[in-house]
């Protein structure tokens, strides 16, 4: 259950660009609001600033304006080591050639708090027994991290991410390279880990039909707004009409989806 504990929270942010002709502000006076507990998903059409607005929410680069505040203290005030106490970010990225283990990937969530050496403790043990425990991979756990599918690595990552123990957890488009079956897993497994952690876990992604049907709350990015609300009340709203810029697209209210006409 969601404890309503404000986690991460933006004030009067403006998002965007500086360049030499002056700034390029792609959305401005932003004021959201992540809570514990809560999946919130951040869905807009290409191009719209999705991975600007995560890479300004996770300290990467700066805002234009206001500030983004983490459990109370902006963002730019953290050290780097803590930083990672208290956000932990998945990417899409593929990883760089290695030879480690699926286990052995896990356990890098664990550095920000490891010595220099990354020699872990019994503590370090237990956080990684857990994620493994959380999203029941210990099957794949001797496998080298190439051996494995996408969607598996998907999860694996995810568990890294777990490891890390933040209360904060932001995925850059966790599906994109999975077939419907395994994006459905994907989006259960960030939904039960939220409600059974109480952690906030924030992900971008293109599929608004199933982010509507197992987020908690959602940001929407259009060109006119950015709206944050639950999936029922954005419905009501009307926020999904003018998600894309398409005619034969459109958003059935009753149906809660998009149709192609």
């Amino acid at each position: 259950m969601s404890s309503n504990k404000k986690i991460l929270s933006t004030s009067n942010l403006s998002i965007g660009y500086t360049t030499k002709k002056g700034k390029n502000t792609i959305a401005s006076d932003l004021n959201l609001s992540l809570e514990a507990g809560k999946l919130i998903a951040l869905v807009g059409a290409n191009g719209i600033g999705k991975s600007t607005l995560l890479r300004t929410l996770t300290g990467i680069q700066k805002p234009l304006k206001g500030n983004v505040l983490l459990n109370e203290k902006n963002i730019h005030e953290y050290n780097p080591s803590k930083l990672s106490q208290n956000l932990s970010l998945v990417l899409t990225e593929k990883l760089p050639p290695s030879n480690l283990t699926v286990f052995e990937l896990i356990a890098l969530g664990r550095q920000p708090y490891t010595n220099w050496y990354g020699k872990l403790s019994d503590v370090d043990y237990t956080a990684i027994n857990q994620a493994v425990a959380l999203t029941h991979i210990e099957h794949l756990l001797d496998k080298k991290h190439y051996e494995i599918s996408d969607g598996q690595l998907q999860i694996v990552l995810i568990a890294r991410a777990l490891a890390q123990d933040t209360p904060l957890i932001i995925l850059d488009e966790p599906t994109t390279h999975l077939d419907l079956p395994h994006k459905v897993s994907v989006f259960k497994l960030l939904k039960k880990l939220s409600q059974e952690t109480d952690k906030c876990i924030l992900f971008s992604t293109h599929d608004v039909d199933l982010a509507i049907q197992l987020s908690d709350e959602m940001i929407v990015m259009t060109e006119e707004t950015v709206v944050q609300d639950q999936p029922c009340n954005l419905i009501t709203k009307g926020v999904f009409n003018s998600l894309f810029k398409d005619s034969a697209i459109t958003f059935d209210g009753e149906k809660g989806k998009f149709v192609i006409s």
